[in-house]
């Protein structure tokens, strides 16, 4: 159920962020409003699992440099793997689409911002 939810709160802060960052877009595999919304659920899906094997070994690897940075270097990281998620999305012919690495650093900001929020407006239903 946890999974799930960080799915949708991934998916919905992936769609406002579309809205904010100009170079982040997503192409969704047909012009329906079920596909546009299943494509958004397929990215977040996919940058959960890419946040989960590869984030996690990045982070792991640059732990000394995100204590130079005073932890600024994850927004690095971010952009990064948000950039790995639009290859990946486009090799698959639909997805998302991230403009250049400084559109995928504001892109990785504000879907970071966005998810915290809804994350902390949905909070209650997570512990049920």
């Amino acid at each position: 159920m946890r999974f799930l939810l960080k799915v949708i709160i991934n998916a919905l802060a992936l769609w406002l962020t579309t809205f904010i960052v100009s170079g982040v877009t997503v192409h969704p595999y047909s012009d329906t409003d079920t596909a546009t919304a299943l494509t958004y659920l397929l990215i977040a899906v996919i940058f959960g699992v890419v946040n989960a094997i590869v984030g996690t070994a990045i982070r792991v690897v640059a732990f000394p440099v995100y204590i130079l940075t005073l932890g600024l270097i994850s927004l690095v990281v971010n952009a990064l793997l948000l950039l790995i998620v639009s290859w990946i999305s486009d090799a698959m012919g639909f997805g998302l689409h991230v403009a250049d690495f400084w559109s995928g650093v504001l892109g990785a900001l504000v879907l970071g911002i966005i998810a915290w929020l809804i994350g902390l407006i949905l909070r209650p239903l997570s512990r049920r």
